[in-house]
C-alpha cells in the first residue's frame, strides 16, 4: 500500500508539472467551467458515485492449516484460553516488547505471542512441549531431524519478510503434515528436548535457498563417496637368498609418452570441469537476490554439552541437514527460545550468527499448552506426506516411499544425472525393503549397461551381490556369496562367455581357487538347452591353501588339467627356508607299445622337479598311484565345475522369478497386514466375547424366567420350589442337548463338504491344472482344520456339559428363595 501511494503522489507531481508548463492559456477553461456549478456537482456526485462502487477486497494472510480441519470445541480448554499464569506472562512479554521498541527503534517486532489455531495468542516458549517418542529412531538427532524433514511438507512464508502471524500446536501441525519454517523447528525442538538435547528455536534470517528449501545447487548426501581409510600393510623384510626379480625389459620412452597423454587427458578435463564451475558460478551471481539478509528463517540451535555433543550446530528443519553455528547460510539472529526461557539477541546481526553468549537468566514459564505430541506407529511408517515424497537436487533426483506402499518394495530412489537440467540419466540407485527374495539395492548404470544387485542375508542362493550386464546364462557376470550360509565356502564367482573363475574360503580341502577355460560348443541337430549340451572343458586351474598337517613336498599347491592334450602339472608348496617348489607333470603316451602290449606306467610319463628328492617317489607305483589319484580329482573337478554351470543357471531363473513376483515379507506382529495373524487375532476375540457372554449370563438370574409364570405377590409353596427347580434342571439340559446338536450338524455338514471336494478332485485328477491342485491342497487344510476344532468343541462340551448341570443343580439348593423347601429333600 505505501508503493502504490508513492506512485499517486508521482502522478499527480508530474500532471501538476505538465500543467504548469501549459501556462495560462490552459487554465482559462479551467476557470470556465467553474462558472457552471450545477453541472460540475452533478459530475462530482457522479464521480463519487463511481469511485465508491470501486472496491477493494485485503485478502487473508493464507492460513497453513484451514480452520474447518479443526472443530475448536473438540479442543482442549489449554487450547481455546489462557491461563492467569499465562495472561501474566502476556503483559510480561508486552511490557518487554515496548521498552525493547524504544530502546532498539531500528529493530524489527520481536517473535513473542503468536496465535494459535484457536486465535489464541499463547507465548512461544509454551508452545514448545518435550516428548520422548517410543520409537528408537527418534532417539538421535540426526535421524529425528531427517524425520521431520519427510514427514511434512513446506509451506513458504506468507510474507518472506516477517515472521508468521500464527504458531500452531506440534499435534496440529503433524495431523496436517504440513507447516512453515517455524512449524518445522518447533516439532523439532521438542522432540530433541524430549530426547536430552539442549536445543532451542532460533528466529533469524536465512539465504534464500535456505528459506524457500532449494537445493537444485547442493549435491545430493548419497551421491558424496566415503573417504576409504587404507591400511598399510606391514613390509616383510627381504630374505637375505630370495630371488632377483626379472629384469623389466618393458620400453621406458613408451610409458613416458603413455603418462604425458594420460597427464593431458586429465589436465584437459580439469580444465572442462573449471570452465563449467565458472559458467556455473557466473549464473548464481547474475541471480542476486534482492532480499538478501532479509529473508526471515528459524532453524534449531543444539547447544553442546548434553548427550555427549562436542560441539554447538545449526540444524534446517528443512532439510534435516546439521550446519556450523558460522555457516553462510544463516545470516543473523534476532532471537531464540526452549520451552523454559527466551533470549534477544542484542548484538550486530551484520556479521553474521558468530555472536557470544549472555549469563542465564531463568524465568519460572507457565507449562505447555500443547497436548502430548502422539505419533501412531501407522502414521510413523509413512513417514512422507501421503507416503511420498521427491527432493530435487545438483543433478539428482531423491524419491522417498513409505515402506508397502509400492508392491516391489521399493522405498527409496536415487537417480543422478549428467546436466543441470536433469534430461540426461547416469545411473540409479534404487533401495528395497521387507522383500522375501532379500533384494536390498539396485545399483543401474545406464552408461555401461552394469547393473548390480545387494542382498541382506538370508537368500535362497546365500546371495550377497550380482553383477550383471544380461540376465541371459553364458555373459558376463560376478557373484558374491555369503560363505558361511553356504556348505563349499564359495565367497565369488566370475563368469564370461569363456571362462568362470571361482573363489573360496574356510573348506576342508583347503581349495581357494578353480579357474575353468571352456571351449566351443558343439552344436546339434536337436534344440538343447545348456543343461543338456554343456561347454566343453579345455582346462581347470585349481590351487589350495597351505595344510599344515602335510609337508610341503606333498602338499599341492597348484594343479591344472589340460583336457585336450592329456596332460596335469602339479606345483607343490615351498617350504618356508626354500626359495623353490617341486614340481611333476604326468602325460599320457599311447596305449600300446610297438609289440601290441598294454602301457600302464613308463618313466617317461612323468616329469618331475624336486627340491629334496627321495628315493620312493622315483618308483614307477608312486608315480602311477599319483596319476591315477589325479585323473580321479580331475573327474571330481569337471563335476563340481558342471554343477556350478547349473547352479548360475538355477540362480538365474530364481532371479527370474523372484523379479516377476516381487514378494514381501509381511511380520507376525503386523496384524494388519499379516492375514493368519489377522485370523489368530479375531479368533481370540471371539474366544474373548464368548468367555464375557458367559460370564454375563452366570451373573444373571437362572429362576427368574420360571418364578415369573407363578401369581405375583404370592408366597412361594414348596410344592412351586419342587416345581420351579425341575423346570430349571430340565430346560438347562436341553439346552445343552441342543448345543452338542448343533455342534454335530456343523461337524457332519464340514465332512460332507469335504467328501464333496474329495470326491470332485478324484474325478477331475487328470484335468486339473497347477492352480486348482492348489486350491484343493489348501481348502483341504482349512476343512480339516474346522473339522478338527468342531470335534474338540464337541468332545470338550461332552465333558464339561454333566459338571455344568451338577454346578446348577448345587446353585438351587444353595439359593436363598428355593434353600427353605428343598433342605428337606438333600
Amino acid at each position: 500500500m505505501e508503493v502504490l501511494k508513492e506512485k499517486v503522489e508521482e502522478e499527480e507531481e508530474a500532471e501538476r508539472e505538465e500543467a504548469a508548463e501549459r501556462g495560462e492559456k490552459m487554465m482559462r477553461p479551467v476557470e470556465m467551467r467553474r462558472e457552471e456549478p450545477p453541472m460540475t456537482q452533478e459530475m462530482l456526485r457522479d464521480l463519487e458515485k463511481k469511485l465508491s462502487e470501486i472496491e477493494i477486497v485485503i485478502p487473508e494472510q493464507p492460513s497453513i492449516i484451514a480452520k474447518d480441519t479443526f472443530d475448536i470445541s473438540k479442543l482442549p480448554l489449554s487450547y481455546q484460553s489462557n491461563t492467569l499464569r499465562e495472561e501474566h506472562l502476556l503483559q510480561v512479554a508486552d511490557n518487554f516488547a515496548r521498552q525493547y521498541s524504544h530502546l532498539c527503534p531500528d529493530r524489527v517486532p520481536l517473535f513473542l505471542h503468536p496465535l494459535n489455531e484457536c486465535e489464541v495468542p499463547k507465548f512461544v516458549s509454551t508452545t514448545i512441549r518435550p516428548t520422548l517418542m517410543p520409537y528408537p529412531e527418534l532417539y538421535n538427532w540426526d535421524s529425528c531431524a531427517q524425520f521431520v524433514s519427510d514427514f511434512l511438507s513446506m509451506v513458504p512464508l506468507p510474507d518472506p519478510l516477517q515472521p508468521p502471524s500464527h504458531l500452531y500446536s506440534s499435534s496440529a501441525v503433524l495431523t496436517q503434515q504440513k507447516g512453515n519454517c517455524f512449524d518445522f523447528s518447533t516439532l523439532l525442538c521438542s522432540l530433541l528436548l524430549g530426547a536430552g538435547y539442549d536445543a532451542y528455536c532460533v528466529n533469524g534470517y536465512g539465504s534464500q535457498d535456505l528459506c524457500r528449501m532449494d537445493l537444485t545447487r547442493d549435491v545430493c548426501p548419497l551421491t558424496m563417496k566415503h573417504e576409504e581409510v587404507i591400511q598399510e600393510e606391514e613390509k616383510v623384510p627381504p630374505k637375505k637368498y630370495a630371488i632377483k626379480p626379472p629384469r623389466d625389459l618393458s620400453s621406458r620412452f613408451e610409458q613416458e609418452q603413455e603418462m604425458k597423454k594420460q597427464q593431458e587427458i586429465k589436465v584437459e578435463e580439469e580444465k572442462r570441469r573449471k570452465e563449467e564451475e565458472q559458467r556455473l558460478l557466473e549464473v548464481e551471481k547474475a541471480k542476486i537476490d534482492p532480499l538478501h539478509g532479509l529473508r526471515v528463517h528459524a532453524w534449531v540451535l543444539v547447544l553442546s554439552g548434553k548427550r555427549e555433543v562436542p560441539e554447538s550446530f545449526f540444524i534446517d528443519p528443512f532439510t534435516g541437514r546439521s550446519y556450523s553455528t558460522r555457516d553462510d547460510h544463516f545470516l543473523g539472529i534476532e532471537s531464540l527460545w526452549n520451552h523454559k526461557n527466551y533470549w534477544v539477541n542484542m548484538q550486530d546481526c551484520w556479521n553474521g550468527c558468530k555472536g557470544k553468549e549472555d549469563e542465564d537468566k531463568s524465568f519460572d514459564m507457565p507449562s505447555s499448552w500443547v497436548e502430548k505430541i502422539e505419533i501412531s506407529p501407522e502414521v510413523f511408517e509413512t513417514r512422507c506426506p501421503n507416503g511420498k515424497k521427491v527432493i530435487q537436487y545438483k543433478r539428482a533426483k531423491l524419491e522417498k516411499w513409505a515402506p508397502y506402499l509400492n508392491s516391489n518394495g521399493l522405498v527409496c530412489r536415487l537417480t543422478t544425472y549428467e546436466d543441470l537440467e536433469c534430461t540426461k540419466t547416469l545411473e540409479i540407485k534404487e533401495w528395497y525393503q521387507n522383500r522375501e527374495d532379500m533384494l536390498e539395492l539396485k545399483h543401474i548404470n545406464k552408461s555401461t549397461g552394469l547393473n548390480i544387485d545387494y542382498f541382506k542375508p538370508g537368500h535362497p542362493q546365500a546371495l550377497r551381490v550380482h553383477s550383471y550386464k544380461s540376465m541371459q546364462p553364458e555373459m558376463d557376470r560376478v557373484m558374491e556369496f555369503y560363505e558361511t550360509a553356504r556348505v563349499d565356502g564359495l565367497i565369488k564367482r566370475e563368469e564370461t562367455p569363456k571362462t568362470m573363475t571361482e573363489y573360496y574360503q574356510g573348506r576342508t580341502d583347503f581349495l581357494s581357487y578353480r579357474h575353468v577355460d571352456f571351449g566351443d560348443r558343439v552344436k546339434k541337430l536337436a534344440l538343447n538347452s545348456a543343461e543338456s549340451n554343456p561347454r566343453p572343458m579345455v582346462k581347470i586351474t585349481e590351487r589350495f591353501s597351505r595344510n599344515p598337517e602335510k609337508p610341503a613336498d606333498e602338499d599341492v599347491a597348484e594343479r591344472v588339467f589340460l583336457t585336450p592334450e592329456e596332460r596335469i602339472q602339479v606345483r607343490y608348496h615351498c617350504w618356508d627356508d626354500r626359495i623353490t617348489a617341486s614340481k611333476r607333470e604326468f602325460l599320457r603316451r599311447a596305449e600300446v607299445d610297438s609289440k601290441g602290449n598294454k602301457i600302464i606306467m613308463t618313466p617317461d610319463m612323468c616329469i618331475s622337479f624336486e627340491v629334496e628328492p627321495m628315493e620312493h617317489t622315483k618308483k614307477l607305483l608312486y608315480q602311477y598311484e599319483a596319476m591315477m589319484k589325479l585323473k580321479n580329482e580331475e573327474k571330481l573337478s569337471r563335476h563340481q565345475a558342471w554343477e556350478s554351470e547349473l547352479e548360475v543357471l538355477e540362480i538365474l531363473k530364481l532371479r527370474e522369478e523372484e523379479e516377476e513376483v516381487h514378494a514381501l515379507t509381511i511380520s507376525i506382529y503386523d496384524t494388519k497386514r499379516n492375514e493368519k495373524s489377522k485370523e489368530y487375532r479375531e479368533a481370540m476375540e471371539r474366544v474373548m466375547h464368548e468367555e464375557h457372554l458367559r460370564q454375563v449370563e452366570a451373573q444373571l438370574d437362572y429362576l427368574a424366567p420360571f418364578l415369573a409364570q407363578l401369581p405375583p405377590g404370592e408366597k412361594l409353596t414348596r410344592w412351586q420350589a419342587m416345581r420351579v427347580k425341575d423346570e430349571c434342571l430340565s430346560d438347562f439340559k436341553q439346552r445343552l442337548i441342543d448345543k452338542a446338536n448343533l455342534i454335530q450338524a456343523r461337524f457332519e455338514k464340514e465332512t460332507q463338504e469335504l467328501q464333496k471336494q474329495q470326491q470332485w478332485y478324484q474325478e477331475n485328477q487328470v484335468t486339473l491344472t497347477a492352480e486348482d491342485e492348489d486350491w484343493y491342497l489348501s481348502y483341504c487344510s482349512q476343512a480339516m482344520f474346522r473339522i478338527r476344532i468342531l470335534e474338540q468343541r464337541l468332545n470338550r462340551h461332552k465333558e464339561l456339559a454333566p459338571l455344568k448341570y451338577l454346578a446348577l443343580e448345587e446353585k438351587l439348593h444353595k439359593d436363598p428363595r428355593l434353600v427353605e423347601f428343598l433342605k428337606v429333600f438333600v
